[in-house]
């Protein structure tokens, strides 16, 4: 803790080209993943049935994957689910022969007819139709808040400073999203709440290193801009990384000891807290800079002189 004792003097502002070429080339990358595989959608967005089974030993996957087949079900999807005696199978959505209730009867059945010892732990099923208005909201969701964020960091700072909280905003969504349109990972409910909560997290660190250049703005009478916002961000530090590393701390022990169930969700906010320090250092400020940000757009408003004549 002593190391964050003394203000470091570190070029932040200095690098932003180079961490443009660094960001542009990654989002790039996340941007043709999210076009050229898609997001492994869950249950939540897709519809279907899915029923999680534990059984007393080691799980046949090609064996359960094969009754299933002959019994109807070629499109099932399984895998363990945490431990190699934990499975989860999941279907697509029934046609219009057969209710949610009807498919995961015969599900379990032929499950059971695998391995007696089979134990059905979880059941679910969400309509198509379901599944298509959850995917609308949650996008909706997310450009509402984009929105408002956009109306608030102007109300509060100047519009150069609102474009740059965006930037680094939808930079942290991005990144998040096509991470697990790289490796597949399953995109449900918990994962679009940890996007959303990544986009609180980076507002707020991304808010109070623009509060503290708005600070120095006022008090300091020399440096450039460039100057001020690396004095800003050095003065800023210490707070990020202890900030930083406490959540990655909590999130890395939800990841660990929180099963399955929590996975994605802890994943991707992991993700997001470390794009995130990143982007509130070199996206946010580096995108106002570049916009023409000055000591006049934060200065408060001069009062206006009052004639002392009748």
């Amino acid at each position: 803790m002593q190391l964050l004792d003394r203000v470091p003097s570190f070029n932040f502002m200095g690098r932003r080209r180079g961490a443009a070429a660094l960001s542009a080339i990654l989002i790039l990358a996340c941007l043709v993943a999210i076009a050229a595989r898609g997001l492994n959608f869950g249950i939540d967005f897709t519809g279907g049935v899915l029923v999680e089974v534990g059984y007393d030993g080691q799980a046949d996957l090609a064996k359960i994957r094969t009754a299933l087949g002959d019994d109807g079900f070629d499109k099932a999807q399984v895998q363990n689910f945490g431990a190699s005696s934990d499975v989860l199978v999941r279907l697509p959505p029934p046609d219009d022969t057969q209710t949610g209730a009807q498919v995961s009867d015969q599900l379990i059945g032929t499950l059971r007819n695998v391995d007696s010892s089979a134990q059905i732990r979880r059941v679910e099923f969400v309509g198509p139709q379901v599944g298509e208005e959850l995917t609308e909201q949650g996008g909706l969701a997310m450009l509402f808040a984009l929105v408002l964020i956009f109306g608030y960091v102007v109300l509060r700072f100047q519009w150069r400073y609102a474009v740059g909280a965006i930037v680094a905003l939808v930079h942290d969504v991005v990144f998040t999203v096509g991470t697990f349109a790289i490796f597949q990972w399953p995109f449900d409910l918990s994962v679009l709440a940890a996007v959303l909560a990544v986009i609180g997290y980076s507002l707020n660190d991304t808010i109070v290193a623009f509060d503290r250049i708005r600070e120095n703005f006022r008090n300091l009478r020399t440096g450039t801009p460039e100057e001020i916002m690396n004095l800003s961000i050095n003065q800023m530090l210490a707070r990020t990384l202890i900030t930083g590393i406490t959540t990655l701390l909590v999130l890395i022990a939800l990841y660990v000891l929180g099963g399955e169930a929590v996975n994605a969700f802890a994943i991707a906010l992991i993700i997001g807290i470390l794009v995130g320090t990143y982007s509130s250092i070199y996206v946010a400020a580096a995108v106002a800079l570049v916009l023409g940000a000055s000591r006049m757009d934060l200065l408060p408003p001069k009062p206006e002189e009052v004639d002392d004549m009748p």
